[in-house]
Order: C-alpha cells, then structure tokens, then sequence
C-alpha cells in the first residue's frame, strides 16, 4: 500500500501535516468569526506580525503540564474542526477590569486537519490525542479508505462528501 493510500479523507481537499504529534492533551475552541483556517490565518498575521499568535481565554487550563506537552489547540469553524495550532506556553493576562485570564501563545503554523463536524459549546474543551482529527498525529494511517470514515464526516443523511486526492 502506498503513503498515499494510507492518507485519511479528507472533504476539505485541505494539506494535511504528516508530522508525529505525541501530545498528550489538547483543547478545541469554536473560533468566532472567522469563514475558515485561512481568514484565521489572515487575521493573525495582521494582528500579531511575525509575534506568537496569541488567544486570551477566562479560564486557566487546569492540566497545563498535559497540553504544554505538545498539545494543540483545534480550531472549529461554523461547526465543523478544520485546523489546529501548537500551544507554546500559557501567559497570565490581566485585563482592564483587573480580572487574570489565560493567554494561549500559539504556534504561528496553522496546520489544516480533516474535517470532522462538532456541536456549538461555550468557551474550550479538552480533546484528548485518540479523539483529534486526522493530519494531528498517529492516527492518521488508520483513516485511508471509506471502509474506515469516521461517522463523525457524515451528514444528518448519511451522506459524506469526499474529494479523491
């Protein structure tokens, strides 16, 4: 079988990033206003330059050590998770009410996964690496035909949209 046989589908027809991730912890977060990874993208760099990226969050993550251990954070755009960032370190930020809140210092690599839909929830959740969509670490071999997709890609029909790479 070859590499490329081996590749997960993909909906999207997004790059994937086949690089080891053996993170043990990761968040995902529904990113608000943005169409997609690439308006991300975009407003990152106008906002940041070549800086860290950066996502201000109310909550401390209370496994810190788990995510700073290569963790991501897996960005969900109008319902459906199509890229992640490494998180790099965990900053205090206190804001003009005097409130401490947790600074997300991101990887400015925003790396595309496949396409996995998710319901709308408020503020971050873990994710923990078995549950991560393709493209983010080892599991990205074990998605390569349709005999393997994830029924998490399906529509209320039944029906998954595939784009043959």
């Amino acid at each position: 079988m070859s590499n490329a046989d081996q590749r997960p589908l993909s909906w999207t027809g997004a790059e994937i990033n086949w690089g080891a991730m053996d993170a043990k912890l990761h968040l995902m977060k529904l990113c608000v206003g943005a169409e997609g990874p690439d308006d991300l993208a975009a407003w990152q760099k106008q906002r940041f330059g070549k800086a860290p990226a950066m996502h201000v969050t109310r909550m401390w993550p209370k496994r810190e050590a788990e995510l700073l251990d290569g963790g991501s954070i897996f960005w969900v755009f109008k319902g459906v998770m199509l890229a992640r960032q490494r998180i790099l370190s965990l900053d205090e930020v206190i804001g003009q009410d005097g409130i401490k809140r947790c600074g997300l210092v991101l990887d400015r690599d925003l790396v595309r996964v496949a396409a996995i839909p998710r319901r709308a929830f408020q503020g971050w959740r873990y994710l923990k690496p078995e549950d991560a969509p393709a493209g983010s670490a080892e599991r990205s071999a074990s998605r390569g035909s349709v005999a393997t997709l994830d029924r998490r890609c399906l529509g209320r029909d039944g029906i998954a949209l595939i784009r043959d790479a």
